[in-house]
């Protein structure tokens, strides 16, 4: 029977495709917009993922994440030193600057100031270069996604002299870094180069590295720092989580990937319920057969749930090789950069498609079962 179930689908080509299309659509929608929304989330954690040697991120007590931070005095950083359990702490500098480039073009940049000495700051990958270029006098290294919004036009940075508030700057070298929520261009130089192309005020560190030392309890760290500096400590999972909340708590972009989500959904019940109900209206004889030659409502249940989990299959299968084939095809374009398909996000596109299916398969069942043998001979 199933197999006859089946046929029947297959047999009406025009609505076949109807309802493949309708799940494989809804199924992109769905994937595709929660794909694009976890990943732009996550670059409020970029900052954080582009030092992953860092365990604990220090700052004052009132700053938020890495881009909405209050600078503290030079002394946070031996304070921080002297709590037991840290093995090194390293001032880490975020800020932002103007610079004009050689073309006469001015652009706002990101300016990053890492550890002198050990460079900790640094993102794990270098693109082009070597971090060693940074030992050179007014040297900065730019991520490769600023690259490509500096200089459009493709040519290589590499040599390229900037003006950052009336200081010299020299691009020697490209980082392979996570871009951040704005894809803003970012350049990467030594703490104490960095305080010069900052305008100057009177308390400049923005963050101290931490490293813990071998056996102490991350979280036990923290709330020592805390306890003895006064100053506010969140383990590095914990700072990054913070730039994603920020990103919920302040913009529009949930609301608005969750309404196209929604619209994803609706639309795909819309397309999927008419097409199967026109289906049903058309076979309602057969399924009057079926009943008249002894075929039970358990059987005719089986049916339609077997021409369901067909159409599911196929067009959840499209789908999510559409969301794929999207990905893949913009994983050139620098705003894309590093985009994937989490595990969960498949998941969730699979229940709606599976509820999809239910409501609209309970709704067109309801017509056959009420459907009277007697009727197949009018």
């Amino acid at each position: 029977m199933i197999w006859i179930a089946i046929r029947m689908l297959t047999g009406d080509a025009q609505k076949f495709y109807g309802l493949v299309f309708g799940i494989a659509f809804s199924t992109l929608l769905i994937t595709q917009q929660l794909t694009i929304f976890v990943n732009l989330l996550e670059r409020g954690a970029s900052a954080v993922f582009n030092v992953p040697s860092a365990d604990i991120w220090v700052m004052d007590r009132v700053s938020r994440t890495t881009d909405v931070a209050y600078p503290m005095p030079s002394t946070a950083l031996d304070k921080v030193r002297s709590v037991p359990g840290v093995e090194w702490a390293a001032p880490h500098l975020r800020a932002t600057a103007s610079v004009r480039t050689g073309d006469g073009d001015l652009e706002g940049v990101a300016i990053v100031g890492v550890d002198d000495a050990t460079l900790i700051g640094l993102p794990r990958r270098m693109a082009q270069g070597n971090i060693d270029v940074l030992s050179r006098p007014d040297t900065v290294i730019i991520d490769d996604v600023g690259t490509t919004n500096m200089f459009e036009d493709g040519r290589s940075p590499i040599g390229e002299r900037l003006e950052l508030n009336d200081q010299r700057a020299v691009i020697r070298g490209i980082a392979d870094a996570v871009p951040s929520f704005t894809s803003q261009v970012t350049l990467y130089t030594k703490y104490s180069q960095a305080l010069r192309y900052v305008p100057g005020t009177r308390n400049r560190l923005s963050f101290v590295l931490v490293g813990a030392a071998p056996g102490v309890d991350h979280q036990q760290l923290v709330a020592r720092i805390e306890a003895e500096t006064g100053l506010r400590a969140r383990t590095r999972n914990q700072f990054a989580q913070d730039g994603i909340d920020f990103i919920v708590e302040n913009t529009g972009i949930p609301l608005n990937f969750g309404i196209t989500v929604a619209l994803g959904f609706v639309v795909g019940v819309a397309i999927v319920g008419l097409t199967f109900s026109l289906f049903i209206r058309d076979n309602i004889k057969q399924f009057g057969a079926l009943k008249a030659i002894g075929v039970a409502n358990g059987t005719i249940r089986r049916m339609v749930a077997a021409q369901a989990a067909l159409v599911g299959l196929i067009g959840y299968g499209l789908g999510v090789l559409g969301t794929i084939a999207f990905i893949w095809g913009f994983s050139a374009v620098p705003t894309f950069k590093g985009f994937y398909i989490p595990w969960q996000i498949p998941l969730i596109s699979l229940a709606a498609v599976v509820l999809i299916l239910a409501l609209t398969g309970w709704v067109a069942l309801r017509r056959v079962l009420k459907t009277e043998p007697a009727a197949v001979f009018r």
